[in-house]
């Protein structure tokens, strides 16, 4: 029995690049009002082998192998852009991704204060 650890790693990897993307796991960048909001995730994997053989008299031979993977993907936060500006809002763990979306009303909020007022002094 032969394991192609190395093939089976690139298998693994590939299919990894393809599947693990914010746009399955979180969803696509999109536009409020001026900003532009884009999804970040954590991706994190591990990886374990393992076989052996060996012979019990002149009659039983035995050999295993063994092989394992894990992955774990999880949404960070938001890169929020408004022209020039850059942040960061953080959807951490203790508030979850609830927390980003709960400062859209905010974000909604200014948006529509800065129109009155450009109406206003136009």
């Amino acid at each position: 029995m032969e394991l192609h650890f190395e093939e089976l790693l690139k298998q693994i990897t590939d299919f990894i690049k393809t599947e693990a993307k914010t746009e399955t796991v979180v969803g696509e960048q999109f536009q409020l009002g001026e900003f532009k909001c884009v999804p970040v995730i954590k991706v994190g994997m591990g990886f374990g082998s393992g076989g052996g053989e060996g012979v019990d008299g002149k009659v039983r031979k035995g050999e295993g192998l063994g092989a394992g993977a894990g992955v774990g993907i999880e949404p960070i936060g938001f890169l929020v852009t408004k022209g020039e500006e850059i942040s960061f809002l953080e959807a951490g763990k203790a508030h979850g991704l609830a927390a980003a979306f709960e400062k859209v009303p905010d974000l909604i909020e200014r948006i529509a204060t800065k129109k009155q007022k450009e109406k206003e002094t136009a």
